[in-house]
């Protein structure tokens, strides 16, 4: 009689794990593939303010950036003294995170802040042969940002980096020192703790439909915009709509997902170079930081030769759009500081 009851439990865990094998294997299939419709004609997409820019990339007809672009106050007058800012957002955000200093650092110089692919009413490609690049490696960021300079006859400029456009604006002042005038570093995502997986796994049917699957999630009702709050009552409907400008076009959502997976295989390593980066910078964080530690960004403030480091109290993960005033008061500062002889 046990040994009946041993065999009938033995065999109801194997049929278990049998149907959790099959669950996690098919499951993932019953995602639907079908990208997202929406928009792809440019003139429907036009925003006030903010303007289209195709620029080369390999194996393309050109990548269609979406920007937004202040001439500053002094540049008519003195254009070769006025500094240029080049405005990077961080993962799952546009150009629209930076809308609250725009005008402000409009007075310092030209301002310039891009959607980049494919976030935002940038174009939303999809990755081509291993001939034409892949337009979501790290190397094509860094080469989509140099291509978007020298479109825009920028030859040097500070470069302002949210999160992991402060992971891109770091690359480019290791790659392009000659480029990069200064940093300003808003909680820069330098120590990476997403997962590494092979190539095989991130590959497979099942994994490609549980990353369109993240995309979606992320993408539908931008979660991650509240989590970088402090305070999410601060968030108003304008910028919630904002957040969500990517919607309106066609494909958003199968491109995010060939951005997520080219992540899953593509490690972040800059933490090791930054003692190599001379250029001045200003490193930032928001003592309520949830998805940077306050401690991870004064390590990397530490780790750069050249850097002043803030701490702006009761602020979050985008403290240019939750403490504007703040983080324009500590860029002026270090601006004044770094033009006195």
């Amino acid at each position: 009689m046990l040994r009946l009851l041993f065999r009938l439990l033995f065999g109801l865990v194997v049929l278990t794990v049998a149907l959790a094998l099959i669950a996690a294997a098919v499951g993932p299939l019953l995602v639907d593939p079908a990208p997202a419709p929406g928009e792809t004609r440019t003139q429907a997409l036009e925003r006030p303010g903010s303007r289209f820019l195709a620029i080369p990339y390999p194996g393309t007809d050109g990548l269609r950036l979406h920007l937004a672009e202040r001439p500053g106050v002094d540049t008519a007058t003195d254009a070769g003294a006025a500094p240029t800012f080049v405005l990077l957002h961080g993962f799952t955000f546009n150009l629209y995170t930076w809308e609250r200093i725009l005008a402000p650092l409009a007075e310092r110089g030209r301002v310039i802040a891009y959607d980049q692919i494919p976030y935002g009413l940038s174009a939303k490609p999809l990755p081509g042969t291993r001939d034409s690049g892949d337009p979501y490696a790290k190397a094509a960021a860094l080469s989509q940002l140099i291509t978007l300079l020298d479109a825009l006859g920028v030859e040097q400029a500070y470069l302002v980096g949210n999160s992991s456009g402060g992971t891109l604006a770091l690359e480019a002042a290791l790659a392009y020192p000659e480029r990069v005038r200064g940093l300003i570093l808003l909680a820069p995502w330098v120590n990476s703790k997403r997962p590494i997986l092979p190539q095989w796994l991130v590959e497979l049917p099942q994994t490609q439909r549980l990353t369109l699957l993240l995309a979606r999630t992320l993408g539908t009702d931008m979660p991650l915009l509240d989590y970088a709050y402090a305070d999410p009552g601060r968030i108003d409907q304008e910028r919630r709509a904002r957040a969500l400008v990517h919607r309106e076009m066609a494909n958003w959502d199968a491109a995010w997902a060939a951005l997520l997976a080219r992540s899953l295989t593509d490690p972040v390593e800059i933490r090791r170079y930054l003692p190599q980066i001379g250029a001045p910078a200003l490193v930032i964080t928001g003592t309520e930081d949830r998805i940077v530690p306050p401690a991870d960004t004064l390590d990397a403030a530490r780790a750069l030769p050249n850097a002043t480091f803030a701490e702006l109290p009761g602020c979050g993960h985008l403290p240019q759009e939750e403490c504007p005033a703040l983080v324009m008061d500590i860029i002026d500062q270090w601006l004044d500081g770094l033009a006195q002889p």
